[in-house]
């Protein structure tokens, strides 16, 4: 939709989403994805602007995504890596890893330094960091520490703040370090507000991370109106996906006993 031509390769292939109650598929690992880009090499088609990485459940096939990159890198040095952590998130109150724990190290030692731009949502930012967030202060801290570490742009996509505006409304916090000629580096910070919307969804980090990387490519040195646009799109897909389950809804507006089973499960 926003131009962009994308090469797809599959980390798992599931039979739904691991929300539910039971799910079948596979995983894949180090060996199967090499496979997937020696097809690309031996073509000659494997030159890319950007690399995009999300949900991966395999340690093997993470660390083998790293020296793809690095390749990558290699051939275009002007490649960029955008990497969304999707290692876990918190429920009433209560974070928890709903991938193995022997992806965290690999996060923190082998992919953050190597990317660009990093996704994650509070959870994620403190399992990176190994500290705990509970002011903006705090998450400012946290986000030079990621900094630190390599990526450039670090946007924690989703947090439990306090929001000034009351409790209905979700704070994210980006932040960029832009490089002058002359060789000094401006830190630019930015806090967006965002209306809650009465509804259980998944992926959405996703759908953030891909918008992120097309609204950043189209404004690279403007953090504030790529997040901005970011959030406009993420608002406007989820009001769209809430008026269509409303439509198809059994028994009018109320949610079937599939989609009542999921949002328990997710509600966990």
């Amino acid at each position: 939709v926003l131009g962009f031509e994308v090469d797809a390769l599959n980390s798992v292939q599931f039979s739904n989403h691991t929300g539910y109650a039971h799910w079948k598929g596979q995983v894949l690992n180090s060996d199967e994805l090499h496979e997937l880009y020696e097809g690309l090499q031996l073509n000659g088609v494997n030159k890319y602007d950007y690399v995009l990485t999300g949900y991966t459940r395999d340690k093997s096939f993470l660390a083998s995504v790293v020296d793809i990159v690095r390749e990558l890198k290699k051939q275009n040095s002007k490649l960029v890596y955008v990497c969304d952590p999707v290692m876990g998130d918190e429920w009433n109150g209560q974070g928890s890893m709903y991938v193995p724990e022997d992806l965290l190290p690999v996060y923190k030692e082998k992919v953050v330094p190597l990317a660009d731009i990093i996704t994650p949502n509070q959870f994620e930012a403190e399992l990176l960091s190994g500290r705990k967030i509970h002011s903006q202060e705090e998450a400012l801290s946290v986000m030079d520490e990621l900094h630190a570490m390599g990526p450039d742009t670090v946007v924690i996509t989703s947090s439990n703040l306090p929001s000034p505006r009351g409790s209905d409304y979700l704070i994210a916090l980006g932040s960029q370090r832009i490089r002058n000629p002359d060789g000094s580096v401006v830190t630019e910070r930015i806090r967006m507000e965002m209306h809650k919307v009465d509804a259980v969804f998944v992926g959405t980090g996703d759908l953030f991370a891909a918008m992120l990387l097309a609204w950043t490519h189209k404004h690279p040195s403007n953090l504030k109106v790529a997040c901005e646009k970011t959030v406009s799109a993420m608002h406007h897909v989820l009001q769209r996906t809430i008026r269509c389950a409303k439509a198809q809804a059994v028994g009018g507006l109320k949610p079937s006993p599939a989609q009542l089973e999921l949002r328990m499960v997710q509600s966990k």
